[in-house]
Formats: structure tokens, sequence, C-alpha cells
């Protein structure tokens, strides 16, 4: 499961190795807090997905890992199973949405002190 850490300025999503290669990626994500449009909390992650994987690895309810491209741009998704995730939409950023499984979705919020 990703990491998140809050700092000042960035939120930096620390993912893991297992996750950088499914999403084929070998950086993990840093995303200015002025970046940061909304952040929600969600239960069933899998309502929030759109467009197609590319690249990455999503099997329906169970693990979506990558990035998904849309018409108006793409997200990126680091989803494990039907747990709870947090879905940050972005302004000015290389993704539109980030989507990602975590066990600790209150205190991501309260420590960006967002609304959601």
């Amino acid at each position: 499961m990703a990491s998140l850490r809050v700092h000042p300025d960035r939120l930096e999503i620390h993912l893991t190795k297992a996750e950088k290669t499914l999403a084929l990626r070998r950086e993990d994500i840093v995303v200015p807090r002025g970046n940061i449009r909304s952040v929600t909390i969600t239960d069933d992650p899998w309502i929030w997905i759109r467009g197609i994987r590319s690249p990455g690895v999503g099997l329906p309810l169970v693990v979506a890992v990558g990035t998904w491209k849309f018409r108006g741009g793409k997200d990126f998704l680091a989803i494990k199973r039907k747990r709870q995730a947090v879905v940050i939409d972005l302004i000015d950023d290389e993704f539109s949405r980030v989507i990602l499984t975590t066990n600790h979705a209150p205190d991501l919020i309260a420590s960006l002190k967002l609304g959601g």
C-alpha cells in the first residue's frame, strides 16, 4: 500500500516496489499542495474509475494500479480490493485525479486541512 507524507508545500505519495512495477513507473508521485483542489473519502473507489488503463494493471474489484487515460486527461490509481480510499482532485498537475486505498483517509484530510 502506498504511503502518504504531507509536507508544508507538497504531498508525497511513495509507491511500493510492487506498485511501481505494476504501474510501469519509476518515480513516486509528488503533488504541490496548491494543486490539490479537493480530497474525498470513499468506501467504493471502483465507481470513481474513468477511462482506459494505459499503462498499468487492472483486475476489477481486486486491484487497479497505474495510469487511466480519459478524454480530459489522466488519473493515477492504486486501489486494492473494496477498501476505503481517498480521491484527490488536482489542478495543473500531471494527473487530474489520484485515487489511493488507505487506512488513514481521515488523518490525511485533517493534515491537509481540507474539507472532505
